[in-house]
C-alpha cells in the first residue's frame, strides 16, 4: 500500500556515546523486533483457513528456501559457487522440509490428541508456518515518527526531555523508501494469504503479508505517527539526509554544545533547534538554538585565587 511520504521524519534519541557515534559517521541503528517495547510489535499470528495440503506446500516452500538461502552463504564463505553448489543447497532445502514435513504427520497421530489426525496436522503446520515466517522476515527496523513535537515522544524515546531528536529528509538518491505503520486491525495472518503470495507469486498478496508481519501495531500506538525502514539488523550508512537537531527541553547545554560542535564540519549544514514551553499552552514549540550564548564552553574552573590573586588584608 502506497502512502503519500512526509517531507521529513524525526527519530527520538537520548543523548549517549551510540548517539554522537551514529550522526558523527551518519549511521542509523536497525534494531530486533524482539527488542521494541511493545512484544507484539512484528509478532504475527497464523490463521487457518485453507485445506491441509496447501499448508504442507507452504510450510515446505518456507523450510526450502530459509535452508537453501542459508546452505547458500555457508557455500559462499568457503569459496564454493556455481551451479554446483546452487543445486547442492536446494536439495538440503527440500530433504530438511520434507523431513519436517514428515515429523508433523507422525505427531498428528498422537493418540493423547483430542482431535483427529487431520485436524492435527492442521494445527501443527500452523504452529511451524508461523514460526517460519517470523524465521523469513528476521529482519531490522528503524522507527521515525511524521512529528518532532509530540511531549510523549519526548517523555518516552527522548530520554524524558533531556535528549534530542533527528529530523531527517527524503532528498536523496535513490530515494529511501518509507513504511507507514498501519494501526489497529487484527494481528492474525490467514494461511491463504501466506499461499497466494509464496505459491502463486501474488504481488498484491506479498504486499499486504508485508504489511500484516512488519507494519501492523495495536491502535493506541497511533499517536507515534511512525514510519519506518526496513533492512539489514544493526548499525547502517543512513540513506536519510540529515537536516536538523531538536533539543530536548531539559536537555543541558553541555549535550547541546557537544552535539553541535560535532557537527560542525559536516559538508551539508546541520539546523539547531531547542524545544521551549508554550505559556497558554501544554503544547511545545522549538527556537534555533543561538551558538553564540555558548561562547562560554568549555569553561575552567578557577578558584577565587586563580582569578584575582592573593589579597593581603591589612589589620
Amino acid at each position: 500500500m502506497l502512502s503519500k511520504q512526509p517531507k521529513k521524519i524525526y527519530r527520538y534519541l537520548r543523548f549517549s556515546a551510540m548517539t554522537i557515534n551514529s550522526l558523527c559517521q551518519d549511521q542509523l541503528h536497525f534494531a530486533d523486533p524482539l527488542s521494541f517495547n511493545d512484544p507484539l510489535d512484528c509478532q504475527p499470528i497464523i490463521e487457518i483457513d485453507s485445506n491441509v495440503e496447501t499448508m504442507r506446500h507452504v510450510l515446505s516452500e518456507l523450510i526450502g528456501r530459509r535452508v537453501t538461502a542459508k546452505a547458500l552463504t555457508s557455500l559462499e564463505h568457503a569459496k564454493l559457487d556455481g551451479e554446483k553448489a546452487i543445486l547442492h543447497a536446494k536439495n538440503l532445502g527440500r530433504q530438511a522440509s520434507s523431513s519436517e514435513l514428515s515429523h508433523i504427520a507422525y505427531q498428528s497421530t498422537n493418540p493423547e490428541y483430542d482431535i483427529n489426525a487431520p485436524e492435527a496436522e492442521g494445527y501443527l503446520l500452523a504452529i511451524e508456518i508461523q514460526t517460519e515466517l517470523k524465521m523469513q522476515y528476521d529482519r531490522g527496523v528503524c522507527c521515525f515518527s511524521a512529528t518532532a513535537a509530540n511531549p510523549l515522544l519526548w517523555s518516552h524515546y527522548g530520554d524524558q526531555h533531556c535528549g534530542l531528536c533527528i529530523g531527517y529528509g527524503l532528498d536523496r538518491e535513490p530515494r529511501p523508501k518509507l513504511h507507514k505503520v498501519i494501526y489497529g486491525g487484527s494481528r492474525t495472518i490467514k494461511t491463504s494469504l501466506v499461499a497466494k503470495a509464496l505459491l502463486e507469486n501474488d504481488l498484491k498478496a506479498q504486499e499486504l503479508l508485508d504489511r500484516d508481519v512488519l507494519l501492523r501495531k495495536a491502535s493506541p500506538w497511533r499517536y507515534e505517527r511512525e514510519w519506518r525502514l526496513i533492512g539489514d539488523k544493526g548499525v547502517q550508512d543512513s540513506t536519510l539526509a540529515l537536516e536538523e537537531v531538536i533539543f530536548g527541553l531539559r536537555c543541558p547545554v553541555a549535550v547541546m554544545h557537544a552535539i553541535i560542535t560535532a557537527l560542525d564540519s559536516r559538508e551539508e549544514n546541520v539546523k539547531f533547534y531547542k524545544m521551549v514551553e508554550n505559556r497558554e499552552s501544554f503544547k511545545l514549540t522549538r527556537r534555533h538554538v543561538d551558538i553564540e550564548e555558548m561562547d562560554y564552553l568549555p569553561r575552567t574552573a578557577k578558584s577565587g585565587i586563580e582569578m584575582f590573586g592573593h589579597i593581603n588584608v591589612s589589620d
